[in-house]
């Protein structure tokens, strides 16, 4: 009963200067939102990524060519080559299949429609590899790729954009100038990792190479394990025959390096670590300031309610009832800037998905409550001295004050 009593009391005395509470709440405000939206920003962005990797299949195992740091930047190798994927395919026991990969972008063109897309020149194994199949027509084949023969796979989102509702088995369209043959169009499938396979067209790893990029070194290889629990020791066998066959020494590193989707996904928890730390970092400031304009705002206080301090105590009011009432002001200020602070917070997390329209924002529970603890705790520490000043008065000083 008595708590409460002192709670209506503290917000009595906050109602009485209302725009001097509500400033005192601003830094709180900035520094609450700025922790939500970091965190939703984040939150979103994690379980966007870490959804893209769930695509891919716990039994893939992916090769791309090394790289090395030059003049600042990463400058990738050339080494992966077709004979590296048949090499894997044939002589490492734990690998079932293998599908090598071109990846460019390029024009398609269908009478007057044009559109950018992406290429992926690539083989038979590469709907299997990665559970992706037509909905309508057919995949590349076997004889495609060995004749070299001008004939794609629409992705969806391509087939939708170029034919509309018109059939497109058959048609005739232009990638970089060249005239192919559409056999098939996949179904919807939205993201393998982190590319939007919708929008790509599947060529024959063979013509791709020779007809349409002009190229003799791969992408990537996705290689395909027996089974999930053989990913380590099929690492290796893919490490010992790329090395034999880029016929690199022993003691030197490896041209080519080797990833799974846990691999990556630790990655990407790590990088999210970092990102997390910074703008936390930067959040906590902001908090840090405003807990300190609730101080500055509380001494005040308690400087023009001096003698109130003094009638108080001289009717029979305890320290600890002064201290008391001055922190819950102080902790009042802070949750209703930390309330504030949610509601812009998640106000501006719905505002940046909607103006970028990549980022997808995800505000987590803990996140809403861990920025009204920090709120609370902010306050809290910031109205310790003041209270504990207001506390110490000396009554018959305190009455004396004009």
């Amino acid at each position: 009963m008595f708590f409460f009593r002192v709670v209506i009391m503290s917000l009595r005395a906050l109602q009485t200067n209302l725009m001097r509470t509500l400033l005192a709440t601003l830094g709180v405000i900035i520094g609450v939102s700025a922790v939500v939206s970091a965190m939703s920003i984040l939150a979103g962005a994690k379980k966007d990524i870490m959804g893209r990797f769930e695509s891919m299949g716990a039994d893939q195992i992916i090769v791309m060519p090394g790289g090395e740091q030059q003049h600042g930047r990463r400058v990738r190798f050339d080494t992966l080559k077709r004979d590296d994927a048949d090499a894997v395919r044939e002589e490492c026991a734990l690998i079932k299949a293998t599908a090598p990969e071109i990846t460019q972008p390029s024009q398609i063109k269908y009478f007057h429609k044009n559109k950018r897309v992406t290429v992926v020149a690539t083989t038979w194994n590469y709907g299997s590899i990665n559970d992706y199949h037509p909905a309508q027509g057919r995949f590349i084949t076997h004889e495609d790729d060995i004749a070299e023969r001008k004939v794609c796979v629409l992705g969806h989102k391509v087939a939708k954009e170029l034919f509309g509702e018109v059939p497109s088995l058959g048609a005739p369209v232009k990638l970089a100038g060249v005239r192919f043959t559409v056999v098939g169009v996949m179904e919807k499938k939205g993201f393998l990792g982190f590319r939007e396979v919708d929008s790509q067209v599947i060529v024959p790893l063979n013509t791709g190479m020779k007809r349409l990029f002009g190229v003799r070194f791969l992408t990537m290889v996705t290689a395909q394990a027996t089974g999930p629990k053989k990913l380590d020791p099929a690492i290796q066998q893919i490490s010992r025959t790329l090395r034999r066959e880029h016929k690199i020494r022993a003691g030197t590193n490896d041209d080519f390096s080797i990833f799974t989707r846990e691999q990556a996904k630790k990655q990407v928890g790590d990088v999210t670590k970092i990102f997390q730390v910074v703008l936390y970092s930067i959040a906590g400031i902001s908090l840090v300031v405003g807990g300190i304009g609730i101080m500055n705002i509380m001494l005040v206080s308690v400087t023009e309610r001096t003698r109130e301090i003094g009638v108080r105590i001289a009717v029979g009011a305890r320290r600890i009832d002064i201290l008391s009432q001055f922190l819950i002001e102080a902790a009042i200020i802070s949750m209703l800037g930390g309330a504030l602070g949610i509601l812009l917070g998640l106000a501006f997390s719905d505002l940046i998905e909607k103006i970028t329209k990549v980022l997808n924002t995800y505000t987590p529970t803990s996140a809403v409550v861990m920025a009204l603890i920090m709120a609370a705790g902010i306050g809290i520490v910031s109205g310790i001295y003041p209270a504990i000043r207001a506390s110490r008065l000396d009554p018959v000083e305190a009455l004396r004050y004009e």
